[in-house]
């Protein structure tokens, strides 16, 4: 089988050489990894030519899938400086916003944690050719770095150095390749900490999702930012909460949510409070209390759409703090635009109904206020909730009601009073 697929890469090889015409269409037909792990085999004329006709973000990628020093090289092709720049620019954001996001499993914990001194060198390379690569590294960074190797460009494992030298020239890097632990930057804090602290790992590999390599972080670092903190606790200082799951017992749900809900009935007591505040308003303007609900219910369905967008992006990963403020100004924006469009629909019903455009008015604007803050508490809330350590599935939905409920009446209610009493 790695025959066959060797003898397929060197087919591929061959034909991105020598069939010009159909270059571009046989490279995308290969995955990302493997697109760079035969691109690295290329002539510089073919790789520069590959390199015009593709888009930038199909080089970023290719070069995600190389180390440091590989990735240089071939943005030093590109003929075009302000390309060269915005590619660049583009892998190291990247590469930065993923690590950032790995790094959530301690407060204090900086890129200085990574290191992103190694190379990613192909299996059927030679020692001898991977020596006279590992010296160019050396001469430009005066650091010899770690040996990773790869298959068709997803990680093997690793080669020690210590080993390298004791090897034959001609003989292959897959030889000798070693497991090497690895874990996704978007793995689960208290698997993070379990495999850096908890267990006794030398080294770990952090990957995408694509399997590119994004760096090694070294437990002995990870360690130090714990100090001498008990195993168990580790989980609680990396603010881990401990989510309940569709099959616990019923003690352990009940143990999850009974506090949450005298919480929640202690909210409903602070949105009564509201009504009762304005109650001179409503027994001037009775028609008002058929509009709380839809106030309410508008705003608690408006809320539950964008709490359920974040917490599947806290599921998959895609969403921290640190990265939310467009998507929460986005939310905001799409309140707005829903709170015109219902708000306008309620505000014809209403003057229809009640042929009142002053009520109209005020119960569309009223509907306009609660989506904003539907838009804003569903999206900021989950993040808050995470960001304390605790199950965002579980409690946000007793704070965002507060809010969609408390200041929606507020919204409707103090309106009303302004204008139409």
């Amino acid at each position: 089988m790695k025959m066959t697929r060797k003898k397929e890469k060197e087919s591929t090889v061959r034909k991105l050489t020598y069939q010009a015409d159909q270059r571009m269409n046989i490279l995308r037909t290969l995955t990302v990894p493997e697109r760079s792990a035969v691109f690295a085999k290329l002539s510089p004329y073919v790789q520069q030519s590959i390199l015009r006709q593709l888009k930038s973000n199909e080089i970023v990628d290719m070069l995600d899938h190389m180390d440091m020093q590989q990735a240089e090289h071939v943005i030093k092709r590109i003929p075009n400086a302000s390309r060269r720049e915005k590619i660049a620019l583009k892998l190291k954001g990247d590469i930065k916003e993923k690590m950032d996001y790995f790094l959530r499993f301690h407060p204090k914990a900086t890129l200085a944690l990574i290191n992103f001194n190694y190379l990613f060198l192909d299996a059927s390379m030679t020692v001898a050719d991977a020596a006279t690569i590992i010296d160019e590294h050396y001469q430009e960074t005066g650091k010899y770095p770690e040996i990773l190797v790869h298959q068709f460009g997803e990680l093997m494992g690793e080669v020690p150095l210590a080993s390298l030298v004791r090897e034959r020239n001609t003989s292959a890097l897959r030889k000798h390749v070693q497991f090497i632990d690895s874990i996704t930057y978007q793995e689960e804090i208290n698997k993070v900490v379990d495999i850096l602290v908890a267990t006794g790992k030398r080294k770990i590999v952090v990957l995408d999702n694509d399997t590119s390599v994004l760096g090694i972080i070294y437990s002995d670092a990870a360690k130090a930012l714990f100090g001498n903190l008990p195993a168990e606790s580790l989980y609680d200082f990396a603010g881990v909460d401990d989510s309940e799951k569709p099959f616990d017992s019923i003690g352990r749900k009940v143990k999850n949510r009974y506090k949450w809900l005298i919480l929640n009935l202690a909210t409903s007591f602070l949105a009564g409070s509201v009504v009762l505040s304005f109650q001179d308003t409503l027994d001037a303007v009775t028609i008002l209390s058929v509009y709380i609900p839809i106030i309410a219910g508008m705003g608690g369905n408006a809320a539950t759409q964008s709490f359920a967008i974040m917490v599947r992006g806290l599921t998959l990963g895609t969403i921290s703090m640190k990265t939310a403020k467009p998507a929460i100004w986005k939310e905001f924006g799409a309140g707005v635009i829903n709170g015109v469009i219902i708000g306008s629909i309620v505000a014809v019903i209403s003057l229809v109904w009640n042929g009142n455009p002053m009520l109209g008015a005020v119960v569309g604007t009223a509907l306009v206020g609660a989506h904003i803050v539907a838009g804003v508490a569903g999206s900021f809330i989950p993040l808050l909730m995470k960001q304390l350590g605790k199950d965002p599935a579980a409690t946000s939905t007793i704070f965002i009601t507060t809010a969609t409920d408390v200041l929606g009446l507020f919204f409707l209610l103090g309106l009303a009073s302004v204008f139409l009493v």
